[in-house]
């Protein structure tokens, strides 16, 4: 993987160099430093644009995630949160945030998370799907959205899960040619590029599996 200027943002002097140090020498090396965004920004006409922009969790996250991708319209960014709650994650991808990993995160899944952003993946804590199934949801819109079928509806919401085209065909019964067929299709009616751009989709418009526990997390890599 080639190398991207990396600009790092957070409040906590500490933690930012430790950060910064874990980065030295990786493709990831940061460039700039910055304790809040708003001085990021000021300082933005004057230096490179980065190829990748990790922030601690902004205090109004959704105006300052904002003003990052309108500034950084083809930068990849990634948030670093003390706070895992689905209401913050949702905010923050709403707002344009690539990836949202906790700072407990060791420092190989950050650098394997931070490789699967800049391939244009979307990356979440382990702990995602869970956490979504302990939220009280309004009413599911499974039976309004895009025109899916009901079975597009049911991997639509094992894709929020993390599962496999293997475990999906083992729940629903089917063989996994017929998933593959299934999801094509799917991908293309809620007009995303993969299962994880519409796992995230799912979760954006209300879908969660109910029937139990996950088997594994929507994010590729574990903390």
């Amino acid at each position: 993987m080639t190398t991207s200027r990396t600009i790092l943002i957070e409040p906590n002097r500490l933690f930012r160099q430790g950060l910064k140090h874990l980065l030295c020498g990786t493709c990831f090396e940061a460039g700039a430093e910055f304790s809040t965004v708003e001085l990021a920004l000021s300082a933005g006409e004057a230096a490179e644009v980065p190829g990748l922009v990790i922030t601690g969790q902004p205090v109004a996250i959704e105006a300052d995630l904002q003003q990052l991708r309108a500034a950084y319209p083809t930068a990849r960014i990634v948030v670093l949160a003390d706070d895992l709650s689905v209401d913050v994650l949702r905010a923050a991808m709403g707002a344009g945030a690539d990836g949202f990993l906790s700072k407990n995160v060791s420092p190989e899944a950050l650098i394997q998370s931070l490789q699967l952003v800049m391939l244009g993946e979307k990356v979440f804590p382990t702990n995602l799907a869970s956490m979504l199934l302990d939220i009280s949801s309004a009413p599911s819109p499974l039976n309004s959205v895009r025109g899916l079928s009901p079975r597009e509806q049911e991997i639509l919401q094992l894709l929020v899960t993390g599962a496999s085209n293997k475990l999906i065909a083992n729940k629903l019964g089917i063989t996994e040619a017929t998933v593959k067929v299934h999801l094509k299709t799917l991908l293309r009616k809620i007009d995303v590029n993969n299962r994880t751009q519409a796992a995230i989709w799912a979760m954006n418009n209300g879908f969660s599996e109910s029937s139990g526990a996950p088997t594994r997390s929507l994010q590729l890599v574990s903390a």
